[in-house]
């Protein structure tokens, strides 16, 4: 067990909290959103109200964690404290900055639970909890165990579908023995790994429709710089239509990466009101999507990152500027190990 220092302060905050709000950035993911709904359940189990927030839809893909459906898009108008999981950049709560209701969390103790061990740009923080780790579950479990909280079946699954989906099945760089070990101890605690794995599995069926559809975004994927960078385009018209079953980024990045020399591979999104989002996955080795992501004031994984552009530049720009600093962070990578190609995905 990794014990964290700053744990006794975590507990000296909530031991006087009664109703905590738990938040997600404005990109949840299956950490977040996995994070979300064990400490939903740990802080429910300690006798205090948990209340969870996203500022926008789960995506269709994640609904197969139970509790999805309880996160409300506004901040409650009580609360006592706030649990922000797997963030650490304030600019990716920019729904929430734009709006009224920031000051509201600003004004009360905020904690951060992250593992992506990066210094925050959240100002208002109280507490930054952030330890390297596969993920934030794995965070939050060692948490539990020094803090002795309740863990039960469904904080469990949880943690676990957290863990599984960020480390890709424990297959990523990050993947530690201590990460196999607590999924190890979570099973040994009558979590059932194929259950969940066939929920995520029963959810991930698509429609005709959205089969033909993959195969018109896949005939639309861009290559540049030897094929190194694998970009595709998502405008507004088919966010709307396609998002409600599954979200369009997801159904083609893992192919786009398996492009033979594709080191990274960057899903674009454009929106009517002028903004521009991006989701980035990098293969094995060419570990530079938070990189890439840091420089459009966005976060992540080495491996798996993304970012939002609100500040007028056109979609060309962004994208042009894109590709050129990923093809410099990857020629910097192959410079440094001249005898690697990125041939192989994670």
């Amino acid at each position: 067990m990794t014990v964290i220092k700053e744990a006794s302060e975590l507990d000296k905050l909530l031991g006087t909290a009664r109703r905590v709000l738990i938040m997600q950035a404005d990109n949840p993911d299956g950490d977040s959103l996995g994070s979300a709904l064990a400490l939903e359940q740990i802080i429910g189990d300690m006798d205090k109200q948990p209340l969870m927030y996203c500022a926008v839809d789960i995506p269709t893909y994640l609904r197969y964690m139970d509790g999805w459906d309880r996160i409300q898009k506004d901040i409650p108008s009580s609360f006592d404290l706030s649990i922000m999981v797997d963030v650490s950049a304030d600019s990716l709560f920019d729904l929430l900055n734009k709006s009224n209701q920031r000051g509201w969390v600003a004004s009360k103790p905020c904690i951060i639970i992250d593992h992506h061990n990066v210094e925050t740009s959240i100002s208002y923080a109280t507490l930054v909890i952030n330890r390297r780790a596969v993920a934030t579950s794995e965070v939050i479990y060692e948490l539990a165990k020094t803090l002795t909280w309740p863990l039960n079946l469904q904080a469990k699954n949880m943690i676990t579908t957290a863990i599984m989906s960020d480390s890709l099945g424990l297959t990523t760089e990050d993947t530690s023995a201590r990460s196999i070990e607590i999924v190890s101890e979570l099973v040994a605690g009558g979590v059932k790994i194929a259950e969940l794995d066939n929920k995520r599995r029963e959810l991930s069926r698509k429609s005709p429709d959205l089969v033909h559809y993959k195969g018109d975004l896949l005939k639309r994927v861009e290559y540049f710089s030897d094929n190194k960078v694998a970009i595709v385009t998502i405008p507004w018209a088919e966010i709307e239509r396609y998002s409600n079953e599954y979200n369009p980024s997801m159904l083609v990045l893992d192919d786009m990466r398996q492009t033979t020399n594709t080191a990274v591979a960057v899903a674009f999104k454009t929106y009517n009101d002028g903004r521009v989002t991006a989701k980035i996955r990098c293969n094995y080795g060419f570990g530079i999507a938070n990189e890439l992501a840091k420089h459009f004031g966005g976060g992540g994984h080495k491996y798996a990152s993304g970012f939002r552009v609100t500040d007028g530049r056109t979609y060309d720009e962004i994208k042009s500027e894109c590709i050129e600093l990923a093809t410099e962070l990857i020629n910097n990578l192959e410079q440094e190990r001249p005898n690697e190609a990125p041939q192989h995905s994670i």
